[in-house]
């Protein structure tokens, strides 16, 4: 689950990189436009692996203690 979480949030960011750099919303380009259903749907789950991932911040401290 971690690593499909990752991957979503690793196109989140590619995606708000582009709209930053390019003012190209890839996911609204595929899917019909930012307020088409499916675009809405694809953002609240990419949302939703955000607020996972931020469990990964707790995974970190956890296996290690190592830490410069």
């Amino acid at each position: 689950m971690d690593k499909f979480v990752l991957t979503l949030v690793i196109i989140g960011a590619v995606n708000w990189g582009c709209i930053g750099l390019f003012g190209l919303d890839i996911v609204g380009a595929l899917f019909g436009g930012q307020g088409a259903m499916i675009s809405r749907i694809i953002y609240a789950v990419i949302g939703l692996a955000g607020l996972w991932a931020l469990t990964f911040y707790s995974k970190l401290h956890s296996g290690s203690s190592d830490e410069s």
